[in-house]
């Protein structure tokens, strides 16, 4: 039997396997890159070694019916190298100069919606070999009392590799080993970041006072050779120690030159210095040289700490650190407490007052204060006392305080803050006491609570603060949790109570505060208001454009929505028919019934009232427009339902009644018309006849077109409901033999459509300038509605010329977003003839098909199609001989289609088995 079996599998002509059969996604990962080497490894994974900073190349072979979607994902690899998931259509993975935290495991996962996806998996193994790094650190220990000291050296050496690095340890030219040296202890230290290995000398001798080199070696593996570090060591050898020629902390003024000398006080090897500044670089116009630093005409912004720092790979580097102090002053502020015991809010004769004054400044302990009462020193007393840090205050803030507040006590108080003995000018802070001080309150200005501007101008929001003294006005945003203002900050201070915005964005709508300053003021509960920013901005509508159609004779209603807007209503809705103005659709009044949509009703589609329809809908900021073609259409008698609207997310379609079909006598006086094959609005039968009245309609709102078995000859100017994909990189054009350019490039493209006759139209690519190598023109379908589990595209190609690039077959699957899959592809010059595929596709949901045509290497690379059709169920197993293959003139007769061996093979193997 298995050889029987055989013989069949050997007699089937090859072209006939496989042939519009669905198949599931296998997948194979191989390499194209700069690897090193591939290999399995123990639990039978792949493993593809290449060096750090070469080519990763994998593709990923796929096979299955429909063409599998590939994704690339990554894991296995470093946290900080997040590799995101991507489609990839070429099926390749390329990464340039790959480095060694893109190591990890690659997954490629094929899926094409039959059987279970096909994942395949390789494991990218970087490798590389980093300088080793040779540090040497001395013990002294008391021995046997303090008879003598036994002085040891560790000499330890670190790199990073993978694979892991073998050390190797020398002497001057010979290797270091346990066995041979008793002095000498070679081990890995543990808690040690990268690999380490350790070199102990112990009990130093004179001998060990020698050139020790540490080499390193990954064995060669993709060609990295090894690496070695030498050191030193003899009788001074020592890490280094530092002094700095001026304090720790430094203070100087402003415009002074700055110089900082750090000196070495031993260390051999001879140490390496370096200066830093934390946080940041060092200052512009700053200059390093070795031990010294110098900073000319420093500046407040300057502050900061500088470290400089000794190596020589010897002990722990040596640091020391200057803390930079620039003497400034700002932010002069000002608070007026009243009665802390009484929780008294108001100043008032018999209660305590406290002033406090605070200046923010470097050095901020180095500040003084000074009160004065109407220009005159303050003097201390029972009632009068002067404290420099109150902990309920911001660090250093000096604060005046009136025990038991007289009349006398009113006047005006000034506190001066200052550097004594530095040119730093003082800052000082006036605060008026008197009956007339009162605290503040906060409000909007009538009409002003809401603030209404079109999108892209000038706002200006506003709060009023009463008082005296008046403090600024802190604005932040309401409505959105941790939300910043337009500024970037959260905060932002206004002395006026404006908050002025430049350019408002519908983003910034929402409610603002205003709120009064603790400071400057009253040191009481803030005082607080809101203001309503309302940001106008044109309407946005659905749909933007939408292709209707319907039979003859019954209604359409066009609906045109605002989604969004500001404000979200309709002002007014203007509908126009081809330009021309339509009196307002007196069943819909917009303000009332429906403010939010519009809405045109035609009671019956005629010929003439086919056309454009635009609805303009105004906002009274902006308008907006919805657009609309409608097309009568006809309907064939064999269809069940009658056309609908290619695209869009509303259409109308309406079931064909038996009385509304025309005659045979009617349909014999309109050839051409009513065949089954006939397209939509391409001359099929009439399903009402423009003469009589149509039946009561039946009207039912769907998603998509419903999908009969019509062929599209692309010959409307309407092409089917096709539309050319706006994201491609040119379009299809549609035209036959006599629109055809005369002087178009020879042997290229077909000289007449599927039918031969000059006036039939196909769909073709034009490859010439200024096209490019990879350009792609996408010609997407109607949505159609997936009512059937399997569905078959079939249709002809032409694909003639040198320079053939590729025509695909995608499936568009609206279900879930929009998903492209390839369901069928093909490549090459097929020679002068027109030859047909059938493509079968499952969509689990609403779909479009796209013609995708992909420009070759050159100008001899038209590609064209003609008669599609899209019927509901499988394929024809195998392919008939051939369907339809037009010969074109001087082109070769078609190939014969291989003889039928299925009788004598019968016979044969029933002879065999008896």
């Amino acid at each position: 039997m298995e050889v029987t079996c055989l013989l069949l599998l050997a007699l089937i002509p090859f072209h006939c396997r496989g042939q519009g059969v669905y198949a599931p996604a296998q997948a194979q990962i191989v390499h194209a890159g700069q690897a090193c080497v591939v290999k399995e490894d123990n639990i039978s994974e792949r493993v593809y070694t290449i060096r750090e900073g070469d080519t990763l190349v994998l593709q990923c072979l796929v096979t299955g019916h429909p063409r599998p979607q590939v994704r690339w994902t990554k894991t296995a690899g470093s946290a900080s190298d997040k590799f995101q998931e991507t489609s990839v259509f070429n099926e390749t993975l390329r990464i340039e100069r790959i480095a060694r935290t893109q190591g990890g495991r690659y997954y490629c996962k094929a899926e094409n919606g039959v059987g279970v996806p096909a994942i395949k998996s390789i494991r990218v193994d970087v490798q590389y070999l980093d300088e080793p790094v040779l540090t040497v650190h001395q013990t002294v220990s008391d021995v046997r009392g303090n008879f003598y000291q036994e002085k040891t050296v560790f000499l330890r050496c670190t790199v990073n590799s993978n694979p892991p690095a073998r050390f190797i340890w020398k002497r001057g030219s010979d290797t270091l080993s346990h066995s041979q040296d008793n002095g000498v202890d070679i081990y890995e230290p543990l808690y040690t970041q990268g690999e380490t290995k350790v070199l102990k000398l112990k009990n130093l001798r004179p001998q060990d006072y020698a050139s020790y080199t540490c080499q390193v070696s990954v064995r060669n593996v993709c060609g990295i050779p090894d690496k070695a570090v030498t050191f030193q060591l003899t009788n001074t050898t020592a890490p280094p120690a530092l002094k700095l020629s001026v304090n720790e902390t430094l203070v100087v003024n402003p415009g002074e030159n700055v110089t900082v000398q750090c000196l070495l006080t031993g260390g051999d090897p001879l140490p390496q210095l370096q200066w830093s500044h934390g946080p940041g670089p060092l200052p512009l116009g700053a200059l390093a040289q070795g031990g010294t630093l110098s900073i000319p005409s420093v500046q407040a912004r300057d502050s900061g700490y500088y470290n400089c720092t000794a190596t020589n790979n010897v002990g722990n580097p040596a640091k020391k650190t200057v803390n930079l102090l620039v003497r400034s002053m700002k932010n002069a502020t000002f608070q007026i407490t009243p009665d802390v015991i009484k929780e008294s809010e108001n100043i008032q004769l018999g209660q305590d007052l406290k002033l406090s004054c605070h200046v923010d400044a470097v050095p901020q302990e180095k500040v003084t204060y000074q009160w004065f009462k109407n220009g005159k020193p303050a003097r201390m007393s029972k009632r009068l006392l002067v404290t420099r840090n109150d902990p309920e205050l911001p660090a250093v803030t000096s604060s005046l305080e009136l025990i038991d507040l007289h009349f006398s006590d009113y006047g005006t108080y000034l506190c001066v803050a200052s550097f004594p003995g530095a040119p730093v000018p003082d800052l000082s802070v006036e605060v008026n006491i008197s009956s007339e001080t009162v605290p503040p309150t906060i409000s909007v200005p009538k009409g002003r609570a809401m603030v209404t501007v079109r999108e892209g101008s000038p706002a200006e929001l506003q709060c009023e603060v009463r008082g005296k003294p008046r403090p600024p006005v802190l604005w932040s945003r309401v409505d959105k949790e941790a939300a910043l203002l337009p500024s970037g900050l959260p905060l932002e201070e206004t002395s006026d109570g404006k908050l002025r915005l430049e350019r408002v964005s519908r983003d910034m709508s929402g409610t603002y505060r205003c709120q009064t300053a603790r400071y400057n003021g009253f040191n009481v509960r803030p005082r607080e208001a809101q203001v309503q920013l309302n940001v106008q901005f044109p309407p946005e509508v659905e749909p933007g454009s939408q292709d209707v159609r319907q039979a003859l004779g019954r209604p359409v209603l066009l609906r045109c929505s605002l989604l969004r807007g500001s404000p979200q209503r309709i002002a007014s809705a203007v509908w126009r028919f081809k330009g021309q103005l339509l009196p307002p659709p007196p069943a819909v009044p917009v303000a009332a019934e429906a403010p939010d949509h519009s809405e045109l009703r035609l009671d019956a589609v005629t010929r003439e009232s086919s056309g454009s329809y635009e609805c303009s809908v105004s906002n009274d900021v902006g308008s907006a427009a919805c657009l609309f073609q409608v097309s009568a259409t006809s309907c064939p008698r064999t269809t069940p339902t009658c056309c609908s609207g290619p695209r869009g997310s509303l259409t109308l379609s309406t079931p064909c009644s038996t009385t509304d079909s025309v005659s045979a006598s009617e349909s014999a006086q309109r050839p051409g018309e009513g065949h089954p094959g006939a397209a939509c609005g391409e001359g099929a039968a009439a399903g009402v006849h423009p003469d009589r009245p149509p039946s009561a309609p039946q009207l039912r709102a769907i998603s998509s077109p419903s999908l009969s078995d019509n062929t599209c000859h692309f010959e409307d100017e309407k092409i089917c409901g096709y539309t050319q994909d706006l994201t491609d990189n040119f379009d299809w054009t549609r035209q036959n033999a006599l629109t055809q350019n005369p002087k178009r490039s020879p042997n290229t493209g077909p000289p007449t459509d599927i039918s031969g006759t000059p006036e039939g139209y196909y769909m073709f690519i034009e490859t010439s300038r200024p096209r490019e190598l990879g350009d792609r023109a996408r010609l997407v379908s109607p949505l159609y509605n997936a009512s059937a589990k399997f569905y078959c595209v079939s249709f002809f190609y032409h694909m003639y010329g040198k320079h053939i690039g590729s025509l695909n077959l995608l499936v568009r699957s609206r279900n879930k977003g929009a998903l492209d899959t390839h369901a069928w592809s093909l490549s090459g010059n097929k020679g002068n003839v027109w030859q047909q595929a059938h493509v079968p596709i499952n969509p689990s949901g609403p779909f479009q098909i796209i013609f995708e045509g992909v420009r070759g290497s050159g100008y001899l690379g038209d590609i064209a199609i003609d008669d599609v059709t899209l019927k509901k169920g499988e394929c024809p197993r195998k392919q008939m001989d051939p369907n339809k293959v037009v010969v074109m003139p001087g082109s070769a007769a078609p190939r014969q289609p291989l003889p039928q061996l299925w009788g004598p093979v019968a016979a044969f193997l029933l002879a065999l088995q008896r």
